[in-house]
């Protein structure tokens, strides 16, 4: 099992990156560092920052937002990154939720699956410059035939040479898309996981893989699960500091009757408590939703407490990983301390 971890902009006006993390990262043999985008700074910039002021460890997107840039934007950024870092740059894209999507945007959000199916595909071909680029599909045509086309588009071919064998990831967690994922994609991130239910993400990905003809080994594709870690003496404590941010995924994020995260953890088992957190925080009572996220969730999705007590919990994503359904446990929210702890228990 791999270790990697996501960069958090910290500041407001002013972006600004932890790179003696990153280092410190590199240097215990991390194995890549995930930047993701909302409404505010990109993933794009901050990853080829990291790039360039490292040498060994890797560092991708999670995600670029298919609806903020072309497919063809999107493969020259990667050639770039690929070039200049010496095949270090991980591609990771997906189609963000519907809030973002249409109020960021300013765009439909139609049907993501087959958008992303199509997206991988473009950034394929153009990757590969076995023949100029062609795309005819129900997202993109190209060149652009469409309604007030000037005529004159061409196929072309990338002037740029880039690696064929550029990963693609997708962040995905819910069954239709980690099927595509195991379709498309090289790996994918789920935002949450349980390794005691990794059934969950790796049969629909499993399936995916199956209707592409691409086996069923899932050593040869990469599920990286975020994971959260709090380090310190008192688990109560850090139960509490992650409350927050996992009643805002299960209660706020999107409408009542579509929230993937509400989902996933009502398939985790945690129907009542679901229910429960989402009307509280619709009804804004954050802080009740917040202390209604039940203990053994956080328990089984996270790493809390003293060093010696997130060691005995790792052992059960150790065993997840020997069975092929983990292949990078991407830590979010980590500190120097966190960082080393985990190093310790699994490099």
């Amino acid at each position: 099992m791999q270790l990697g971890l996501t960069l958090k902009l910290t500041g407001q006006s002013r972006p600004s990156l932890d790179m003696a993390l990153v280092r410190e990262a590199e240097q215990l043999g991390y194995a890549s560092v995930w930047c993701g985008e909302s409404y505010g700074s990109d993933a794009v910039t901050p990853i080829a920052f990291v790039l360039a002021q490292t040498s060994r460890i890797k560092a991708g997107t999670a995600i670029m937002q298919m609806p903020a840039r072309s497919p063809a934007c999107a493969a020259m950024t990667a050639i770039t990154l690929q070039a200049l870092s010496g095949n270090r740059f991980l591609c990771g894209i997906g189609p963000s939720g519907p809030q973002v999507v249409e109020g960021w945007h300013g765009v439909a959000y139609g049907k993501p699956l087959g958008r992303t199916r199509e997206y991988a595909a473009i950034i394929r071909q153009i990757v590969a410059r076995e023949a100029p680029l062609t795309h005819h599909g129900e997202h993109y045509r190209i060149p652009y035939d469409g309604p007030g086309a000037s005529g004159l588009g061409k196929p072309l071919k990338s002037i740029a040479h880039g690696d064929p064998s550029l990963p693609i990831y997708t962040a995905a967690f819910m069954p239709a898309g980690l099927r595509v994922a195991g379709e498309i994609a090289d790996g994918t991130l789920p935002i949450f996981m349980s390794p005691e239910r990794a059934d969950l993400i790796t049969a629909p990905i499993l399936e995916g893989m199956a209707k592409a003809g691409r086996g069923d080994d899932l050593r040869q594709f990469d599920i990286a699960p975020y994971v959260k870690v709090r380090v310190g003496e008192d688990v109560a404590a850090c139960r509490d500091a992650l409350r927050p941010e996992l009643a805002l995924y299960i209660g706020g994020m999107g409408a009542r009757s579509k929230n993937f995260y509400n989902a996933y953890a009502r398939a985790l088992g945690y129907e009542e408590a679901a229910e429960r957190i989402q009307t509280l925080f619709l009804d804004g009572k954050k802080a009740e939703a917040a202390a209604a996220v039940p203990d053994a969730l956080i328990d089984e999705i996270a790493l809390i407490g003293p060093p010696a007590r997130i060691r005995d919990r790792l052992a059960a994503w150790q065993a997840a990983a020997r069975n092929g359904a983990v292949g990078t446990l991407v830590l979010t929210g980590a500190t120097a301390e966190a960082l080393r702890v985990v190093a310790e228990a699994v490099l």
